[in-house]
Formats: structure tokens, C-alpha cells, sequence
């Protein structure tokens, strides 16, 4: 007798769940929708005054003077230019051979690979993992007087010498820092990338954003800062509770994490329960480690130092004589500052001529990812530049907020700036082509110029909390290995938040002066 075979218990194969994608191809994807964009967007650019700013009222249509193959080649070498490409003085083109200034973000890309290499060293000592131990134990139960205290003190960086770009240096030593107090990775960007940017938003007397603004507007440094540093003062507070708020949601209970937990992450999170059980089993820190530590505190204080520029914070004057001690320096000498450091501090380890060069070399390496989302996002600003696209996009935020009350003008300047800031994401670039169109438009509504560059620093500022084009936004992400559609998803409530609070003071700005 034979017996049918049994039914097959196989299950059936599950489907595949959608992946948001890398960060690299989000950028691929916004750099192609911007290129063929600039083929329906007619090209257009104003008259320009001696200082290279737009003249109201002159804007006129222009040939781009490109062929399809040129615009093709834009395209093509985007990414090469959003690296090195040299923008022409007669011109303004960008092209990779053209003589003039660099318009790439070589110096950026090589800042972070510096300080890839420098954190990597640092680790590789093995100072920063005890270091962190230490620290943890000591505050594992104020954790949220830390989250509060390196907020604050990065919104006070940003709102008064636009500390943006410099953050990409903490990560190595906040990402574990968050990790080893219970958070997750998501806390640590929003430490970061939160607490500088609404700090930025809130410019007061930052020379890149309100300097800048202010120059452009007509207007003094100092007019409006009594609307700015109310608004810094609320809208860091609630940024401030918003992610102490998430980051204490996570600690009790780790399902509810945005991020998730790569390998190891957890590990950390037990080291830091059994160091809050017994403290007899906190790391010790050797002379070497202090040592390694101290070097490590003294590097990033100087990096510090070295980039704020103090005759116009302390004076409020964005034209300010720099002071005998600034340094003024940028991302080339931050770069040199790193790989010197990461030598300095392999020396001060004992680490060795062969582990040293491995480590700066493995450390560089680990970084090329956010190093190319940087380049790829300067490269989506080049096409936009060379088709001529962005004078058109200024003329016609030039007609839509005549003829409105006051308020409602602070407003629309608001959200009319939002897609300009999306396009330029750089501030000062920014300021510079939008404020000399937006300003006068002020005088007609009755505003201050001064609501006018508040109501524009904070669309800039609100823009760059998100966009996938900054390398701020983009890089940190990428840096911390946080998904970009999970940090969307954790900060839009914010957004929103943040958007209505801007709203009402730029209003009651405009309608009370």
C-alpha cells in the first residue's frame, strides 16, 4: 500500500521590505531631478552693483549659453566639481580647469577624513572607551543635564559664529558617549545636529548668517537682536526637550528607538548597567590614558579657538578689525590640525611607527563614505549655478510678497525663503543673492529690514536642520550610521513645531516695530 506523500509545509517565500536608500543615492536622485529641472526653468540673472549683489527691478532673461552636451557634462562631472571645481571670476561657471576661486568642498571632504583618522588613533588607545566609562558612571543618572549642557552649548556656538560644518568632529566622541548612558544613535544626532542648527536658526550676531544679512539689507549687526535672542532663548529650549524628551523614551525602553542598535551598540548599554551596579569595576584610567585625553580636549578646544571670529562676536560689528590672537581658520588648517594630531597622539600612546600608519590609514578609510555624500551634495549647486537658475527663482520670489500687511509679509518671507534655501544651501551665499531683492521689498510693507533678516536666516536655518543637499544634515547621519528616513521621521514633529514658533515672532516682530 502505498502512502501519498504529505502536503508540503514549506513557507512561502516573504516578501522583500522596502529599504529607504543610502544617503549616496538620495543625492543621485536630487541631483538628476535638479538637472532636468533646469531645463524647464527659463535662465535669467540681474544687473549686479559693484559689490555683486542683484539690482532690484533689473532682472531679464538670458541665454545659458549651454548645449545639450554641456548640460550633459555638468551632470556628468558634478560630482568632480562638488569636489574641486573652480568657479570663473568673468563667468561664474564652475568647471574642474577653470581659473578663479575654488567653489568645491575639497577642504570639507578632507576634514573629515582627517578627523577619521584622528578619532580612530584616539580609540585605537583605548583612553576614550575607559575615559567614557568613567563619565558614564558618574552621570548615569544626569543624563539629561548632559544632553541640556552640550545643546546649549552648541546652540550658543551657532548663534553666534554659525557653528555648523565644525560638529562632523564630535560624533567619534558623542555617538558612544550617548550609547554608553543608554541612548541610542538617533539621541546623539539630535544632540549635534539639533543643538548647533537651532542655534544657527536663532543667528544673533553670527557673522556668516546676520553679519552677512545685514551688510546686504543696509542694516546694522545689531538691529533685531532683541526679536533674535528671544526667539534663541525659546526655540533652543524646546529643541532641548524635544530630544531629552525622545532620548528618555529610549532609555526606559529601547523598542521604541528610531535608530535601532547596530552590533555592539548594546554592549555598551550593559557595560553602562554594570558599571551603575558596581563601581569597582569602573575602568581605571592609567597616566597614558589621561594623558592621551588631555591631548584629545586640548586639540578640540583649539579647534574651536581657532575658527571663531572674535572681534565680531564680542564686538557685534561684522566688518571688525580681527583681533591680533584670531586665527580665522577654516577647513584646510582644521584638516592639517587633525592629522597632525592623530601623529601627536599615536605618539603620546606609544603606539608605534607600523600600528600608527595602519590606523590613520584604516581611520581615513572608515570615513569615505560621508567625505563622498558632501561632495555629491556641493555637486546638485554647481548644475544650478551654470544653467543660470537662480536669478529666476529670486525674481519670482520678488513678486509674490509686494503688496502685503506686515505680518503677513514677515511670514511669506519666511516661506518663500524655504525652497531658495533648499537651492543654496550655503548661508552666506544665501544672504548675499536673496537680501538686496527682499530687503527693499520691506520698506514697501512697512517692516523693519531688520524682521526681513530674521524671518530669512531662520528659513535657512530651518531648512538645513533637514535637507538632503546640506553637508551638515547629510554628513552627521552618515557619520553617526543613522538612516536618513529615520532621521526624517524623527525630526518632523520638531519641524512643525519650530515652523509655527517661527511664524508667530517674525509676525509680531513686524507688527510691533
Amino acid at each position: 500500500m502505498s502512502i501519498a506523500p504529505a502536503p508540503s509545509q514549506e513557507k512561502p517565500p516573504e516578501k522583500a521590505k522596502f529599504t529607504f536608500p543610502s544617503a549616496l543615492t538620495v543625492l543621485a536622485v536630487v541631483t538628476v531631478a535638479v538637472w532636468l529641472l533646469a531645463f524647464l526653468v527659463p535662465s535669467g540673472q540681474y544687473d549686479r552693483n559693484k559689490s555683486g549683489a542683484p539690482v532690484e527691478g533689473s532682472y531679464h532673461r538670458v541665454d545659458s549659453g549651454q548645449s545639450f552636451v554641456d548640460r550633459l557634462n555638468d551632470l556628468f562631472l558634478s560630482p568632480v566639481n562638488g569636489l574641486y571645481g573652480i568657479q570663473d571670476e568673468k563667468t561664474s561657471l564652475v568647471a574642474p580647469d577653470n581659473t578663479g576661486s575654488l567653489y568645491g568642498s575639497a577642504g570639507v571632504v578632507l576634514f573629515v577624513l582627517a578627523i577619521g583618522a584622528f578619532i580612530t588613533v584616539v580609540f585605537a588607545t583605548g583612553a576614550l572607551d575607559r575615559g567614557i566609562g568613567r563619565l558614564a558612571h558618574r552621570l548615569r543618572e544626569r543624563g539629561a543635564l548632559l544632553i541640556a549642557g552640550v545643546m546649549v552649548v552648541f546652540s550658543l556656538l551657532g548663534t553666534v559664529e554659525g557653528f555648523a560644518e565644525e560638529t562632523l568632529g564630535f560624533y567619534g566622541l558623542i555617538v558612544p558617549l550617548m550609547l554608553a548612558l543608554g541612548y541610542d544613535r538617533m539621541t546623539a544626532v539630535g544632540v549635534i545636529i539639533l543643538g548647533a542648527g537651532v542655534g544657527v536658526l536663532c543667528s544673533t550676531v553670527n557673522p556668516f548668517a546676520t553679519g552677512v544679512a545685514s551688510s546686504a539689507a543696509g542694516i546694522s549687526l545689531g538691529d533685531g537682536i532683541v526679536l533674535r535672542s528671544a526667539m534663541w532663548i525659546v526655540l533652543t529650549g524646546v529643541t532641548v526637550a524635544y530630544v531629552i524628551r525622545y532620548a528618555q523614551r529610549v532609555r526606559r525602553d529601547p523598542e521604541r528607538s528610531l535608530s535601532g542598535f547596530l552590533p555592539g551598540d548594546r554592549d555598551r548599554d550593559q557595560d553602562r548597567e554594570r558599571a551603575s551596579d558596581d563601581a569597582s569595576e569602573v575602568p581605571e584610567l592609567t597616566g597614558l590614558h589621561q594623558a592621551v585625553l588631555v591631548t584629545t580636549g586640548l586639540v578640540f578646544a583649539f579647534m574651536i579657538f581657532s575658527v571663531v571670529p572674535w572681534s565680531s562676536a564680542l564686538t557685534g560689528k561684522a566688518d571688525a578689525t580681527p583681533y591680533g590672537f584670531e586665527l580665522g581658520w577654516s577647513f584646510p588648517q582644521l584638516a592639517a590640525l587633525f592629522l597632525g594630531a592623530a601623529v601627536l597622539v599615536g605618539l603620546v600612546a606609544r603606539m608605534g611607527e607600523q600600528r600608527l600608519s595602519s590606523t590613520i590609514i584604516q581611520g581615513a578609510a572608515d570615513f569615505v563614505s560621508p567625505a563622498l555624500v558632501i561632495l555629491l551634495a556641493r555637486g546638485v549647486t554647481t548644475i544650478m549655478n551654470n544653467s543660470r537658475i537662480t536669478d529666476t527663482v529670486l525674481h519670482s520670489i520678488e513678486g509674490v510678497v509686494k503688496g502685503t500687511s506686515s505680518g503677513l509679509f514677515a511670514v511669506i518671507v519666511f516661506l518663500v525663503n524655504l525652497p531658495l534655501a533648499f537651492l543654496i544651501p550655503s548661508t552666506s551665499g544665501h544672504a548675499t543673492l536673496a537680501m538686496p531683492i527682499l530687503a527693499p521689498l520691506a520698506d514697501f510693507a512697512g517692516v523693519p529690514r531688520a524682521v526681513v533678516v530674521t524671518a530669512w536666516q531662520a528659513a535657512s536655518g530651518w531648512m538645513n536642520l533637514w535637507v538632503p543637499t546640506t553637508a551638515v544634515t547629510i554628513g552627521g547621519v552618515a557619520l553617526a550610521k543613522v538612516g536618513y528616513d529615520k532621521y526624517l521621521r524623527f525630526v518632523w514633529p520638531l519641524l512643525a513645531v519650530l515652523a509655527v514658533l517661527i511664524c508667530g515672532f517674525v509676525a509680531l516682530g513686524a507688527v510691533a516695530t
